[in-house]
């Protein structure tokens, strides 16, 4: 005789009805995702950031050229991208309309705008946002479902035949090779440039792959050198790895990092590594650990490798022959660790 399923817990109403409001938004957060990418694809931060910060409607849709017959469709976007904060509203112009207004979050996907070296995210939200993002993310039920022997592919890899990091991945979509080249990897220099310019005496060398480096306008405030952070890592009194480690297997990691270890001097003659990235801790507060969570599942699905909590990332160290460690400083969702031979 089959067993019988055991009996479920009959909610009340009022959490039936609150239940289905949660199911919608869970299943329907996708567009919020979409209507965030639509606003970049249709430039309104960059638009808005031009009209002052603050505009009406009808003054957003004449600079973003929207035809008369799209503005109500154009208000709709609008009030779900300030439910969802990517906007803020509130008071009126001399004619009555409603005002929209730049925030801190739409502020970062503002286009063509330097300041204080924060550069534009947009190209995190094209890529994350990117077809071919979704279609990796819709495999994951199949991926779980799949026993492999040795490494484990990524969701990505197992729908797209290529890891994130390949040749034929840049040709699957342009989204994602802005993506690879300009954050993840850091060929471009950017956070060099910035520490050069804030500590003149400081010589910066960047070492990314030949393919990122080559595209990389040369000049005199950095040095660049092609390479490869599993073979070799050029001498220095620091090595920093910004946002790199959380792409790669705990395996991976560990090679890494002890080439990494093999470029510096002892802490005594001040070497050391220092590891920008996520560390995963529930008491930043519900919302910066939901963002961690997130991002820990993009990594499952893109890369082989994760987001890692502090006894995570000290594990990796000890494995690689460090001694010690410290997180210097904590900056939102990720932290600064500094790691000692």
């Amino acid at each position: 005789m089959a067993a019988q399923a055991p009996a479920i817990e009959v909610p009340t109403d009022a959490e039936l009805l609150q239940a289905q409001a949660d199911l919608w938004r869970h299943t329907l957060y996708y567009l919020t995702s979409m209507g965030l990418r639509c606003a970049v694809k249709l430039g309104i931060p960059t638009a808005m950031h031009k009209l002052g910060g603050v505009t009406s409607l009808p003054d957003l849709a004449a600079a973003l050229s929207i035809p008369a017959s799209k503005h109500p469709f154009l208000a709709r976007l609008m009030r779900a991208l300030v439910t969802s904060g990517v906007f803020a509203a509130g008071g009126s112009d001399d004619s009555g309309a409603e005002l929209f207004r730049l925030n801190p979050l739409s502020r970062v996907l503002v286009d063509d705008v330097v300041a204080d070296e924060h550069h534009s995210q947009t190209s995190f939200v094209l890529a994350g946002t990117s077809p071919h993002y979704m279609e990796a993310a819709l495999g994951m039920a199949d991926w779980f479902k799949k026993d492999v022997a040795g490494p484990v592919p990524s969701v990505f890899e197992d729908v797209h035949s290529a890891s994130l990091f390949d040749e034929s991945s840049a040709a699957l979509d342009p989204e994602l090779d802005a993506l690879v080249t300009e954050d993840c990897c850091g060929g471009d220099g950017k956070t060099a440039r910035a520490i050069a310019k804030a500590h003149p005496h400081v010589k910066c060398t960047v070492l990314d792959l030949p393919k990122v480096i080559e595209k990389t306008p040369s000049d005199c405030v950095v040095n660049y050198v092609a390479g490869d952070l599993f073979h070799t890592v050029p001498k220095a009194q620091a090595v920093m790895l910004k946002l790199v480690l959380h792409h790669w297997s705990d395996d991976d990691c560990v090679k890494i990092l002890t080439q990494c270890k093999n470029a510096i001097p002892s802490r005594q003659e001040g070497g050391k590594v220092i590891v920008i990235d996520i560390v995963v801790e529930p008491s930043l507060g519900p919302v910066m650990f939901e963002a961690q969570t997130l991002m820990d599942l993009l990594m499952l699905v893109f890369t082989r490798g994760c987001q890692r909590s502090e006894n995570d990332w000290r594990d990796l160290f000890m494995k690689a022959g460090f001694t010690d460690y410290k997180i210097i400083k904590k900056l939102g969702a990720r932290g600064v660790i500094e790691v000692y031979k």
